[in-house]
């Protein structure tokens, strides 16, 4: 991408907003940040565009000069982004200029090389203008980097995850900096088992609960989103369990919300209305179990008590190719109460009072 392109309503005349959505002015598939002066952040590979009017128009500014970017490592569009109090802004993604080592084999279920796709972060303190303190955090394969918050105490906490072999499958790793990000300590890796190319868990999201533990929800191909908790600000996880939130085989993502709220973007196992869709894998290349993959439709729903429960779900967006792919939420609440959505999958870019929901 060459950044946050104008909306054109021709171009999504696929995709079906609820209602009480408006589309934004602009369109874009990554992590948006908000700076302390307003100003909107987007990266984009080796780029950083900015608006200073609510994403009516963009500049853009090479953050790493063309002649070295070969040395650089390059950020994929998977990525997380937060900007701290401090006015830090950190991002955590893969580095595509070292992608290596996938050749799956469908009867040894597992890579036969070691599949790598490095873990990195970098931050700035200009206002994503330059950056620093570039760093690898694992080689393995990462595959999605799907959530980064800072906890009242200013900690960073980092979900990512890594593949683990004999045989395939994922895992969920995470990270903690208490310094802004300079520096960072490996915390625990959950492995809950599995086997396939996407097996096991990932792409978890967390969020920090008003009793000072950290919350997390795995993607998993069992039915429900998994869930963790930890009492040390994300540096070890126990009380593993299923959660009580069905899904598809396919990430969350919880939001805090100005009001105290939790928000939670997902993708449910079956279509609005029905009780079935088509599985996938089962065959342990795939995953080790049958899983819908389901992700025509995006649902939303808010907590009041700390994700006890949750509101009935609300689908919020939805694709008219019952097998396309509507996923990979990303928010920014712009105002108080003002949410943007935008998905990495599927091209979704709207808005909505969080008012009309409750």
């Amino acid at each position: 991408m060459t950044g946050p392109k104008t909306h054109n309503d021709a171009n999504f005349a696929n995709l079906h907003l609820h209602p009480k959505l408006n589309w934004l002015p602009f369109v874009w598939n990554r992590p948006l940040g908000l700076l302390p002066n307003n100003t909107i952040v987007a990266v984009d590979g080796y780029d950083t565009h900015r608006s200073h009017d609510g994403g009516l128009t963009w500049e853009t500014h090479l953050s790493f000069p063309r002649a070295e970017r070969t040395k650089i490592p390059k950020p994929s569009p998977e990525m997380s982004m937060a900007v701290t109090k401090k006015g830090t802004v950190v991002v955590a993604y893969m580095n595509y200029n070292e992608i290596m080592g996938w050749d799956w084999d469908n009867e040894l279920h597992d890579t036969h090389s070691r599949a790598v796709i490095p873990q990195m972060v970098m931050r700035s303190t200009d206002g994503a203008s330059t950056w620093i303190d570039l760093q690898t955090l694992h080689d393995d394969w990462t595959g999605e980097v799907r959530d980064m918050i800072e906890l009242s105490s200013g900690r960073l906490v980092l979900s990512s995850m890594k593949m683990l072999h004999n045989p395939g499958r994922h895992s969920v790793v995470s990270y903690v900096s208490d310094d802004d990000g300079v520096t960072w300590r490996n915390a625990q890796t959950i492995d809950l088992g599995g086997v396939g190319h996407h097996g096991g868990v990932s792409e978890a999201t967390i969020t920090e609960l008003a009793d000072g533990r950290v919350w997390m929800l795995l993607r998993t191909n069992w039915g429900y989103f998994w869930q963790a908790f930890s009492h040390d600000g994300g540096l070890t996880w126990r009380d593993i369990t299923p959660s009580t939130i069905a899904t598809a085989s396919s990430p969350g993502l919880l939001t805090r919300l100005t009001s105290g709220r939790l928000m939670l973007l997902w993708n449910r196992p079956y279509p609005e209305g029905e009780t079935s869709f088509p599985l996938r894998g089962g065959d342990c290349n795939w995953s080790e179990v049958p899983v819908s993959n389901h992700r025509s439709e995006l649902s939303m729903a808010f907590s009041e008590d700390e994700g006890k429960t949750f509101s009935d779900p609300v689908v919020i967006a939805r694709i008219d190719d019952r097998n396309g792919y509507l996923a990979y939420p990303r928010t920014l609440e712009y105002r108080p109460g003002e949410v943007w959505v935008t998905t990495m999958q599927g091209g979704l870019h709207a808005s909505f009072k969080e008012i009309d929901f409750i």
